[in-house]
């Protein structure tokens, strides 16, 4: 469903993304992981059309995204790290807006927004405003919504930033409900070791540019001799506190902006 080889995209001498080359297939989870700063941002920005390659070659369900922009945005979803709701709008209003967006025919978009708020357990909040729902609401609002065009593919970066254990815990069972009933592939980032360890089917690591392991997490921490996905992640990458790129941050930043308001 996602073919990448030898991706590499440089910014002047800088080479952020260098020579990275993996498969997820279709109806699988995918962790990509990495430091602040090795090359994530930069590597998902190019996955959903934002940069385009100094070099190698991406395909999304069979798709160059490069000459197939509009066709291949059709093909996936994405839920940013930042929010991009509309609090002033109710949950309903923000599932609708998204279905207009992406032309989901009237009837087929009803019934697929009552369906996927149910399954998110917001159905029953569905008239409120979204500026007083929690935030562990917030992001099942917005995952709901980027399931809600029946895409191949879900991009989702750090969903469950700031959320507690317990809101964490509830979004991802969602998430796997949907990924194992409709078989979308779903191509996540995040921070927390063990959410990585418990949900993903296979995991990339990626340091310094560079695709430093693959696998499955249980082969990845056989390779590197750890007992959890956190100590392998600590001896693939190293320990050193890594300044994430602020540029990077407000590209994806502006990328969200287009994706959403820019687009109503």
């Amino acid at each position: 469903m996602i073919r990448v080889r030898n991706l590499v995209k440089s910014f002047g001498a800088f080479t952020a993304v260098n020579d990275v080359s993996f498969d997820v297939e279709r109806g699988e989870i995918f962790a990509f992981l990495g430091p602040n700063g090795a090359g994530k941002t930069t590597t998902i920005k190019m996955l959903t059309t934002l940069l385009r390659p100094t070099s190698g070659a991406i395909e999304l369900d069979g798709l160059d995204p490069q000459t197939h922009q509009n066709e291949a945005r059709k093909r996936f979803g994405i839920v940013f790290q930042d929010p991009s709701l509309d609090g002033d709008l109710t949950a309903w209003e923000n599932m609708e807006v998204h279905g207009v967006l992406y032309h989901v025919p009237h009837r087929q978009r009803r019934q697929r927004m009552e369906e996927l708020l149910k399954l998110f357990e917001l159905w029953e909040r569905r008239k409120e405003q979204v500026k007083k729902f929690s935030g562990g609401m917030k992001r099942r609002l917005e995952i709901a919504r980027g399931f809600l065009h029946t895409p191949r593919i879900l991009f989702l970066d750090e969903p469950t930033l700031g959320l507690d254990p317990q809101s964490r815990n509830q979004l991802w069972n969602h998430v796997k409900k949907v990924n194992e009933a409709e078989k979308v592939t779903v191509f996540l980032t995040t921070h927390y070791m063990d959410e990585a360890d418990r949900v993903a089917h296979r995991i990339g690591v990626i340091d310094h540019g560079r695709l430093v392991a693959q696998g499955t997490p249980q082969q990845i921490k056989e390779q590197t001799g750890a007992q959890s996905l956190e100590e392998a992640f600590l001896a693939l990458t190293g320990t050193t506190i890594r300044d994430e790129s602020a540029s990077g941050t407000d590209q994806m930043r502006q990328f969200a902006r287009m994706w959403s308001g820019g687009r109503r």
